[in-house]
């Protein structure tokens, strides 16, 4: 089986919110909209945004947990990158949870949280290009 992801969908309070946030803040736009839910192009897969009752429903899981220990990731060019954009997203409505740093590991990274509390890393590696069509590759 290759290695894919195809699509991740967050669940969300209030979907214009949101759609305005991603807009504002990585200035994205849905490629569908409906009432509930949202869907972005990426490179690669989709993301969607859909309204979190709607999900649960749809998933015959209710009641679910506010997100928990993992981060979706943005990697931009450069670590001054990384501090413009975190400002931009906390302008759109982002909690910021880490300013941009240098881990341990190399690279330079940030936190944010979109308005219903998913974790953003936003980061820089010289060792992960990115491709003109916005692609990673791991590359040590």
């Amino acid at each position: 089986m290759s290695h894919r992801m195809s699509l991740i969908t967050l669940g969300i309070q209030d979907v214009e919110r949101s759609k305005r946030f991603y807009r504002e803040g990585f200035g994205w736009e849905p490629v569908f909209e409906h009432d509930d839910i949202a869907f972005y192009q990426m490179n690669g897969f989709i993301l969607g945004l859909w309204a979190k009752a709607a999900l649960e429903e749809d998933m015959r899981r209710g009641g679910l947990a506010s997100p928990g220990a993992f981060a979706l990731a943005h990697n931009v060019g450069s670590a001054a990158e990384v501090d413009a954009l975190i400002a931009k997203l906390a302008a759109a409505g982002a909690q910021v949870l880490r300013p941009g740093d240098e881990p341990p590991h190399g690279g330079y990274r940030g936190y944010v949280a979109d308005p219903d509390g998913h974790a953003w890393e936003i980061a820089w590696n010289a060792s992960w290009p990115i491709d003109a069509e916005g692609r990673v590759t791991f590359a040590l």
